[in-house]
């Protein structure tokens, strides 16, 4: 947040009451629980028990028929995946698990997302059908894939989907449907990513062939499913999903895999080359580190080096596998670099989108396709409002990437635009906070009227001044490696249920530039208490910071861990010079 405008104000959470269903939880933690709108002690226990059963999941039944069958005749199963990070975890855990229960020919496919675009078209059929496959088996896409089911069907190969992404108002004529956001679906957790789907397939899976003997007949060790959580939970962060109950407990679990040095080599890889430790792992390090490398593959050049760097068997292997992604990493941090610079540029020559428009649409002929969701999320949080960022994308077209704020549902405005303007859009998807359109270069203009059109509509009563969200002020003596602790392990801290935040005035003992953007600090409480040490990450003009000599900060209590040693440090998000 350094590196944006400054927020206007630090917004203090509305403390709850007291909750009886709470008890026995320390007062800070119950603070911090009640304003997450968490009020059941059952909703803290992340024992794998805690799970809903699979077979909630609306088309369960179908899918496992078709799945034993495959296993018994030994079909040819194709796994067609996304291209992001829950797409090359949904594949590898596809793979492992259906090849942990016998099946003995398994393949996958990724669309090059610069040739085909996105999901299951028919292209990508014509494609899979040169493999020869029995079955098409589609990982966190599929849903709108109607033409491409319809393709499928007509070359005989039955298709079954995976998926996580809302629904239009067709269903594909798949064979089977697993998709907590189906109408009507009963199951609990409607945030599942799209490995956490797959996941709970091969839950369901398992349950049933151990019924059938499966593994009894065949010699076959019944898998431990628990092996694969490591990758759910990479996913699952790294789509940033809703951390609701159930995906707290699938982070939870994979995250204590991690920990204990159960890590896939692949995992653990990624993880250490991006510096991070595994044995201290939180959700931030799937999501800030070993996610981004993932997605660099699909981004730049390939998801198959991803997905083979999360199959590697061999940690030498992993680690070679893992540099390549580190570097096309480094390369895509320097065209994004490029990108922003160019999209500030366009920023400055348009005033009215910097202030009171509703929306913001972004075009520039030298962008890169793989890159504008990321940069679409950066201007988003610049400017709080909703953010599209364009791409060319060969002949006349051109790719939006979508990003956008608490109460703005983007798919549903794509929606709206898509049902009143029908010859405007030529395909669209996403979700509440992400989406992904593609419509003709020469209607831009037109595309962008309709858009803060639309959004606008959605905008009465939304808070959209930049604002921190603290839990509060901490006593000097909470400032301590113990909190830091004991909040590590109340998480998995991310989407909709935020790692706290503290805020607090302090005067400033030290200011250092460390790195290039980075600052380094000792502070001291202004209601006095020992000295702490404190950073902050990437900040724009960092040598304005060194004179000064007390500050306002919004922090979350970290932990530093340099050879072998932890101390308390605060990682400060937000900062006023007072």
């Amino acid at each position: 947040m350094l590196h944006h405008p400054v927020p206007r104000k630090i917004v203090r959470r509305a403390p709850a009451p007291p909750d009886q269903r709470l008890d026995g939880v320390p007062d800070l933690l119950r603070r911090i629980y009640l304003a997450r709108d968490l009020t059941d002690a059952a909703q803290l226990d992340r024992n794998l028990a805690r799970l809903p059963s699979p077979w909630l999941l609306g088309g369960m039944e179908a899918m496992v028929a078709e799945l034993v069958a495959a296993l018994r005749e030994r079909r040819h199963l194709l796994i067609v995946a996304d291209f992001d990070a829950d797409g090359a975890t949904s594949c590898a855990v596809a793979i492992l698990g259906l090849q942990a229960m016998g099946a003995g020919r398994v393949s996958y496919l990724v669309p090059n997302r610069f040739e085909y675009g996105y999901g299951l078209t028919p292209e990508i059929v014509e494609v899979a059908w040169e493999r020869r496959p029995d079955l098409l088996l589609t990982v966190d896409n599929g849903i709108s894939s109607l033409a491409g089911v319809a393709a499928a069907n007509g070359r005989g190969l039955r298709t079954l989907i995976t998926d996580h992404h809302l629904p239009g108002k067709e269903l594909p004529e798949a064979a089977a449907i697993v998709n907590p956001n189906l109408p009507g679906d009963e199951f609990p957790g409607k945030s599942l990513a799209g490995v956490g789907v797959m996941f709970y397939v091969l839950m369901a899976l398992r349950a049933h062939l151990r019924e059938l003997g499966w593994f009894n007949t065949r010699g076959l060790p019944e898998p431990n499913l628990g092996q694969l959580l490591d990758l759910v939970a990479l996913g699952t962060v790294a789509d940033v999903v809703a951390l609701d109950h159930v995906n707290r407990i699938l982070v939870h679990q994979g995250l204590q895999r991690i920990r204990s040095g159960q890590a896939r080599p692949g995992i653990a890889a990624l993880l250490e080359v991006a510096g991070r430790s595994a044995k201290a792992a939180v959700a931030a390090d799937l999501g800030f580190a070993a996610a981004p490398r993932l997605n660099a593959a699909g981004r730049l050049e390939d998801m198959a080096l991803g997905i083979e760097c999360l199959l590697a068997e061999d940690a030498e292997r992993a680690r070679g596998l893992a540099s390549q992604l580190d570097a096309l990493n480094r390369e895509r941090r320097e065209i994004e670099d490029q990108m922003k610079l160019d999209a500030h540029a366009i920023l400055a020559g348009m005033p009215a989108q910097a202030g009171g428009s509703p929306a913001c649409c972004l075009f520039d002929p030298g962008w890169h396709q793989g890159v504008i969701g990321i940069l679409a999320g950066r201007i988003k949080d610049r400017l709080q409002r909703p953010v599209i960022a364009f791409a060319p994308a060969g002949g006349e077209e051109i790719k939006g990437s979508a990003r956008s704020i608490p109460g703005v549902h983007i798919r549903d405005v794509l929606s709206a635009i898509a049902a009143s303007q029908p010859d405007l859009l030529t395909r669209f998807g996403g979700h509440a906070m992400a989406a992904g359109l593609s419509l003709r270069r020469d209607q831009l203009a037109r595309f962008r009227h309709a858009f803060e059109t639309e959004v606008a509509k959605h905008l009465d009563g939304l808070e959209l001044d930049q604002v921190v969200h603290s839990d509060g002020p901490l006593q000097p003596r909470e400032l301590c490696l113990d909190l830091a602790e004991r909040l590590r392990q109340a998480g998995p801290w991310g989407q909709q249920f935020p790692e706290p935040l503290f805020d607090g005035e302090f005067e400033v003992v030290q200011c250092r530039i460390v790195g290039q953007r980075h600052l380094k600090w000792v502070l001291q409480p202004a209601a006095a208490g020992g000295l702490v040490d404190a950073i902050s990450f990437f900040v724009d003009e960092p040598e304005r910071w060194l004179g000064c000599r007390r500050l306002r900060a919004a922090y979350r209590l970290d932990i530093n861990e340099f050879r072998d040693n932890r101390s308390l440090q605060l990682r400060l998000e937000y900062m006023e010079s007072l």
